[in-house]
């Protein structure tokens, strides 16, 4: 792979993110609940073994390299709208909190929202409250990550007690929203 190719991202797999993105889990997992969303940025780990030895393992033989990025904001929507990455970077991804409710949930939301719907704003604050007081509800942790070259992927990893399940879900239709508004810091 020639460092042109490096750069746009090309020859990595969907797989290559896959365990990239559990990479970043690992990471998050050692986080306490209720911690901000974290940011990564996705580098080839040969780029960053030539640049920054230092900080690859030379064991490393995975095609991605997860880079923690340090932001002032917590809040998700500012953060995905203001970052903006160098050539280098072939992805990003971000781990956040979720909480996620029984398909027969709707009705309850629907209750709280009804009455709020002309206040974007106050609606998005009841569908919280409700979620977070839904006697089913669980916590996960989301990790939603894209590359350059369109490749997406989204991992849940479930709350168990205090720790983060080891076992990680994927569907094709998690997170759409997320992975959109990360392929806009790349491209944007």
């Amino acid at each position: 792979m020639t460092s042109s190719d490096d750069s746009a991202g090309a020859g990595f797999s969907q797989a290559d993110l896959g365990n990239a993105l559990a990479q970043c889990l690992a990471y998050a997992s050692d986080l306490p609940w209720g911690s901000a969303p974290t940011l990564f940025a996705l580098v080839p780990t040969a780029v960053l073994a030539s640049q920054a030895p230092g900080l690859v393992d030379p064991g490393d033989d995975s095609a991605l390299s997860p880079v923690v990025q340090e932001t002032s904001t917590a809040d998700l929507e500012e953060l995905l709208t203001t970052v903006a990455w160098p050539e280098q970077v072939v992805g990003s991804a971000v781990v956040t909190e979720i909480t996620l409710l029984p398909p027969d949930a709707e009705a309850d939301l629907d209750a709280a929202l009804e009455p709020l719907l002309a206040d974007p704003d106050a609606a998005d604050e009841a569908a919280r409250r409700a979620a977070h007081s839904h006697p089913e509800r669980k916590t996960a942790r989301l990790a939603a990550g894209v590359l350059r070259t369109g490749q997406r992927v989204a991992l849940l990893a479930l709350r168990e007690g205090e720790q983060q399940s080891g076992d990680l879900q994927t569907h094709p239709d998690i997170a759409p929203n997320l992975l959109d508004a990360l392929a806009e810091t790349l491209h944007g």
